[in-house]
């Protein structure tokens, strides 16, 4: 299927390496993928759904040790240690070469190796970048098919001398002790082995579109961040483009396909991407981002017509569902979809289960893979090869009382600093009880490909190029009243604040200057509508300088791990908030 030199003799290794009987190339063709279909569930790999309530759909269960990422079996493997950094796990390319390379000897004996080549990105785009995975897995293959752009269309991207991402996959035994998510930066190439969990095996998601990617950003001069992307369309039609982190369970999917509240007649939120953002800067000297992946690797329990219609109604066809509860009628069903399971399913074990179990019926991680096309609100600019424009970029946690509901960074540098340090923290709603406050910077702890300090220093660069900077901002949809519940409604009348955050970078709104960076004025944040009376809105925009007087010291402690490679411009960023708050 291809004369590039590079993949056929880098494929040539690896199958004197693993030993598969039979060596299938994928082409990305609908006959080729609808006879794998068969072939999977003939195996029983995968089981069809009902084909008129869920067409196309499959659901998969994975080994019940084998259902989420492995972050202590992920390594970054750089020549130098500290070229990995300290929130990195590290291992040398030759001892990772050496010791993995052994558990790949004869590996795909008796089975059969598939070659996928696929395209993170836009075809025809400088954004996008080719990777070529092998993996002995219909699963895997299945599911690319869906999370990537597959076959003939990748070998044209890459042509007869082009580089691409070398990722290696064999399921093996599943074998948790020799379970390894290697990552070899310097030498763009990714190796799994021991698993069949989406996230430790669709090579292009996590692995390529941000550890290989974030080193090869730095090295080229853009961006990989762990960002939605949302068009926000005003009543006049005009879109504006944000790109938000937040670490899990903060609700980013919710936020990338929110649907406006019935006040806000005439707006619409379009999604360009769900949880990746490749960032370039063009020559308007504004930043611009794709979505690289063409799919949803969503957590389905929580997904409901409640809380998420356009994630759920996106799963209605051609998606494969792992690791959920199957229906009589052939079906699926988790925890949060509805209050009302039916009294028998088949549990994510592959067991009988009956309504009144204690047994959860589907996993905490079980997970929908859907096409993004399929989305209701799908953004027409979601696979525009030059990208969409960012206005707004936003970083958020879950915060009980330090953080007020939004604010904005003074300029770039301090945004910077806002997305270093932002965090989140386990709380008991019950009692408002506070539990341990974890930083993720820029929601990126476990995704960056080379040490943090060197990443932060990365961002900091970039704002240099950036001639037309998108504004920055944080916000926290979780603060907690003194009962311990939550003071914000959430999920579409977040949108409240996204305006908020548009007008400010439009300049049609003042703010008040504060110690952590500029509030909203109670008056401009629309709460038409909302049972919220004004001491309730008025906390929610409060800053404690006692409460942040406490976060200095969590904040120094998890600056001193990176040593001198933390950027003096953080460090200056957080004596100037130590000097502000002092006053």
């Amino acid at each position: 299927m291809t004369k590039n030199q590079k993949v056929l003799t880098w494929l040539d290794e690896m199958v004197k390496l693993t030993q598969p009987d039979e060596v299938i190339w994928i082409d990305g063709s609908d006959e080729q993928k609808k006879a794998l279909e068969n072939e999977a569930c003939a195996t029983g790999e995968m089981i069809a759904l009902n084909s008129e309530k869920l067409p196309g759909c499959f659901l998969h269960r994975t080994a019940t040790n084998d259902v989420a990422r492995v972050e202590n079996k992920t390594f970054i493997c750089t020549t130098k240690e500290e070229d990995a950094g300290p929130s990195n796990n590290w291992m040398s390319p030759a001892e990772a070469y050496d010791k993995v390379g052994k558990l790949y000897e004869g590996s795909m004996k008796g089975r059969k190796m598939y070659v996928v080549p696929f395209i993170m990105g836009p075809a025809k785009s400088e954004f996008s970048k080719v990777g070529v995975e092998l993996t002995d897995s219909i699963y895997v293959v299945l599911n690319m098919l869906i999370m990537t752009r597959v076959g003939k269309i990748a070998l044209e991207e890459i042509g007869d001398d082009g580089d691409f991402t070398k990722c290696l996959h064999a399921r093996k035994d599943l074998n948790d002790d020799e379970k390894y998510i290697l990552h070899f930066p310097e030498d763009n190439t990714i190796w799994s082995i021991n698993s069949g969990y989406g996230g430790n095996v669709l090579l292009g998601k996590k692995c390529l579109a941000l550890r290989i990617a974030s080193y090869l950003g730095k090295n080229e001069g853009w961006m990989a961040e762990h960002m939605l992307i949302l068009g926000l369309e005003n009543p006049k039609g005009e879109v504006k483009y944000i790109s938000a982190a937040f670490p899990s369970a903060c609700g980013k999917t919710n936020l990338a396909m929110l649907i406006p509240p019935t006040e806000y007649k005439g707006y619409k939120v379009w999604t360009v991407g769900d949880d990746i953002a490749w960032l370039r800067v063009k020559e308007d000297g504004r930043l611009w981002a794709v979505n690289p992946e063409a799919g949803f690797f969503g957590v389905a329990p929580g997904t409901s017509e409640k809380t998420n219609p356009n994630a759920l109604h996106t799963t209605m066809s051609n998606t494969i569902f792992t690791n959920v509860a199957l229906k009589d009628d052939k079906t699926v069903w988790w925890e949060g979809l509805d209050k009302n399971p039916d009294d028998h399913m088949i549990d994510w074990k592959g067991n009988d289960w009956y309504k009144g179990s204690e047994e959860k019926a589907a996993h905490p991680n079980s997970r929908f893979t859907a096409p993004a096309k399929q989305c209701p609100c799908i953004s027409k600019d979601w696979e525009n090869p030059e990208g969409v424009p960012i206005s707004a970029m936003v970083f958020g946690g879950r915060r009980a009382k330090t953080a007020p509901l939004v604010y904005q960074a003074f300029d770039w540098n301090h945004g910077v600093f806002v997305g270093a340090t932002m965090a989140s923290e386990t709380t008991a709603a019950a009692t408002g009880a506070v539990g341990v406050v974890r930083r993720d910077p820029m929601a990126m702890r476990p995704f960056v490909g080379y040490n943090m300090g060197d990443y932060f220093a990365h961002w900091i660069e970039m704002g240099k190029k950036v001639k037309n900077q998108p504004k920055i901002f944080h916000v926290n949809w979780f603060r907690l009243d003194d009962e311990g519940n939550f003071m914000w409604p959430g999920f579409g009348d977040n949108l409240r604040v996204l305006e908020w955050i548009i007008k400010r970078c439009d300049g049609e709104v003042d703010a008040k200057e504060t110690a952590i960076g500029y509030l909203p004025e109670a008056k401009d944040i629309n709460v038409n509508g909302l049972d919220l009376s004004e001491d309730t809105l008025n906390e929610l925009l409060t800053v404690d300088k006692e409460i942040w007087k406490g976060e200095l010291d969590g904040i120094k402690e998890f600056f001193a791990t990176f040593g001198d490679k933390l950027p003096k411009e953080l460090s200056d960023e957080l004596n100037g908030l130590e000097e502000r708050l002092n006053k």
